[in-house]
């Protein structure tokens, strides 16, 4: 039985920044994982573990050695390897050669009725400590960070500067070099309260010793110690941290030890609007929020400190003193900004350069104004939120030039509905001003408004035709205007308030606006209708329910996900699946046709089935033009239901291509009349499994 050991591999570095942390311990999961599977070494498991100053690769019963494993490669056909008198050819010869096996230990092995010539070659497994230095080496190397640093060697990038590694092979050190590091077994512990130098005798002890310098590796207990005690500090000031998933596992990644603390504020701060406190707290301090149990905004906040310092009087005094200050220059920002109307401030965004290509803010505020009002006028049920369309555009983007969205750019949109409703505007506008701009970020709020949300999707349209147009195109994981995302939130906007807008004229206008060029409409098109599939696929559907959607109606989102609904609801039944082949059946047969006259003569029909057939296609056709102008899809396919028989009958009885010229163009008419049904609820051929 081949001996196993446990291995560790810790990385120790500069405080690397919280955002990567989660990703890194993943992708180092996988790369080593994929590295021992292409290295055929068996294990029993891999952990990561990791804070802001490591990243640790924990195997579990590694196997000292690699499996022994034999690979089998077809040669040439048997008789062109060897003569009728079983002489190895020159074929025979260089094929044992190539792979380095003697002559007579050829084989044979029958593929697809034919014999082939067959080598097998063994290879015995190696040492896995061998091995393994090239594995860590190649897995740190390919850990490439969304933004990478370079240090003493050029050739080396990480996210941050190394500057110690452990690698153990059970008790013994696994030797290697990286860069002008070499392995070994110190450690470092916390760096305010633990040793600079912790020598690790086994992978077993690694977490016990880094414990005992106060440094929790593992981020599950990590976040239990700072949940367990962030929840006693809760009962203590008698309130509720507002606990934001993504707050939470940024403050988990910014320490190594979790010491929570609580703080306060003055009272008088609280009547400055809420999310400039919690966007004070959340964003710039990471501190969380507490609330009441009626939700209001308590002058309290946790923060996570990475220091449990003999007196945390100290640390809470100094957070405290941090957060007044931005506290005070918030409460600032918001008495002075209110001495001027959002009104007067339109003007000011003129000289606030959107690209330099395609001009001012001013100039995308008012082009998505205008689009939005024509398209308020095409769609019936925008038509009373055409006021509100137009005030809210006005002053959508003034509050880009107040002093609070200039120090607190998150606050954009927010302290524009803020200011609106201090200035006496309509509250709808308010709203609207403050929806335009949601999501913010994944998960976000969606607009609730139909004003604020075709602001929004207008918005996000004018910046897709607009860096179209001047090249600035998503390329590979570069992305700087955000692009993807906006053709993602036009979607989740539409989809979010059932809002059946068609797209196209918003894209034609806005594309006339910037006299964008029709290739750019073109590539705007096949940019959106990809992130539409894309976001589809991920609701579920499958490749060819999306493409089928997706072709017969891109412009309109929210159509093409009840379409999708619709046909998935009766994909599996088997009427469905007949008509399918039907349709599959059809097409193929007249693209093979060549041309003829596509008018049906019903008094030449023959049989009883083109009759049935033609009789079914012409009761149904006014009823499906009825249903898809009510965009009623539940009913498309009910009605689809009842050709399903008359079709099924016709290929069953009927020949097409009779001898007789005449009959066989009647028919092939007559399948184009159904051809052109079926293409009307879209191309059923792309749901054939």
């Amino acid at each position: 039985m081949t001996e196993k050991r446990d291995f560790l591999l810790e990385i120790g570095t500069e405080e690397i920044p919280a955002r990567f942390m989660p990703w890194a311990l993943e992708e180092s999961r996988r790369l080593f994982a994929e590295s021992l599977a292409e290295a055929h070494i068996d294990h029993e498991g891999i952990t990561t573990l990791g804070t802001p100053r490591r990243l640790a690769i924990q195997v579990k019963g590694l196997a000292s050695k690699q499996e022994d494993r034999v690979e089998q490669y077809r040669g040439p056909l048997w008789t062109q390897a060897f003569d009728a008198a079983g002489n190895p050819t020159k074929a025979a010869l260089g094929f044992a050669r190539s792979k380095n096996v003697p002559i007579d230990e050829l084989k044979s092995t029958i593929v697809n009725g034919q014999e082939y010539v067959l080598a097998e070659v063994r290879h015995e497994g190696r040492e896995t400590v061998a091995l393994l230095p090239d594995i860590c080496t190649g897995v740190i190397r390919r850990l490439v960070f969304p933004k990478n640093m370079y240090w003493d060697d050029p050739s080396i990038r990480y996210a941050r500067p190394i500057r110690w590694i452990v690698a153990l092979w059970g008790n013994a050190v696994l030797p290697f070099r990286f860069g002008s590091l070499e392995s070994g077994r110190i450690t470092r512990g916390h760096r305010f309260m633990g040793d600079r130098s912790i020598e690790i005798p086994s992978p077993k002890e690694y977490m016990d010793l880094l414990f005992a310098n106060f440094v929790i590796v593992d981020p599950a207990k990590r976040r239990e110690k700072m949940l367990s005690a962030i929840s006693a500090i809760e009962k203590q000031i008698g309130g509720k941290a507002e606990l934001d998933p993504d707050l939470v596992e940024e403050n988990l990644f910014l320490v190594e030890y979790p010491v929570p603390f609580s703080g306060s504020f003055d009272k008088d701060f609280l009547e400055i609007p809420e999310e400039v406190l919690t966007t004070s707290m959340k964003h710039h301090q990471k501190y969380f929020p507490v609330r009441d149990r009626n939700g209001n905004l308590l002058p309290h906040f946790i923060g996570v400190s990475n220091n449990q310092a003999t007196s945390m009087n100290v640390v809470r005094e100094g957070n405290e003193r941090v957060l007044r200050a931005r506290l005070s220059d918030a409460g600032f920002f918001w008495r002075e900004d209110r001495k001027v109307p959002l009104s007067e401030r339109v003007e000011e965004l003129k000289a606030i350069v959107y690209q330099e290509r395609l001009g001012s803010v001013y100039e995308k505020a008012m082009r998505v104004r205008s689009v939005s009002l024509k398209l308020a006028e095409r769609v019936p049920g925008l038509e009373p939120h055409r006021a509100v369309i137009d005030r809210a555009g006005i002053l959508a983007k003034a509050d880009l030039v107040t002093s609070m969205v200039y120090e607190f750019p998150e606050l954009k949109g927010v302290m524009g509905r803020e200011y609106a409703l201090q200035n006496g505007e309509d509250p709808d506008v308010a709203l609207a001003i403050y929806e335009q701009v949601l999501p913010r970020f994944s998960g976000d709020a969606l607009p609730s408004s139909p004003a604020g949300a075709v602001l929004g999707v207008v918005d996000r349209a004018d910046s897709l035709v607009g860096c179209f147009k001047v090249g600035l195109v998503p390329t590979g994981s570069q992305d700087p205007y955000a692009l993807r995302r906006a053709a993602r939130n036009i979607n989740e906007i539409l989809w979010n308030l059932d809002l059946d807008i068609d797209l196209f004229p918003v894209f034609e206008d806005l594309a006339e606006a910037l006299d964008a060029p029709g290739e750019t409409l073109e590539a705007v098109r096949d940019f959106f209708i990809q992130r539409l599939q894309i976001q589809l696929r991920e609701k579920g559907f499958s490749h060819g329910l999306v493409s089928l959607g997706v072709q017969l109606m891109w412009n309109r989102p929210c159509q093409v996900q009840k379409i999708l609904n619709g046909y998935a609801a009766v994909l599996g039944q088997e009427w469905f699946r007949g008509l399918v082949t039907a349709a599959v059946r059809v097409k193929n047969i007249l693209s093979k046709a060549g041309e003829f006259d596509a008018e049906v003569r019903e008094g030449a029909f023959i049989e009883d089935e083109e009759s049935f057939l033609y009789q079914a296609i012409s009761n149904l056709e006014p009823q499906v033009r009825e249903a898809l102008s009510r965009q009623a899809w539940n009913e498309v396919t009910t009605l689809l239901a009842k050709l399903e028989p008359s079709i099924t009958r016709f290929f069953d009885k009927v020949l097409v291509m009779d001898e007789n010229p005449a009959v066989r163009q009647n028919r092939l008419a007559l399948l184009s009349r159904c051809q052109d049904l079926f293409m009307s609820v879209g191309d059923l051929g792309l749901l054939k499994e």
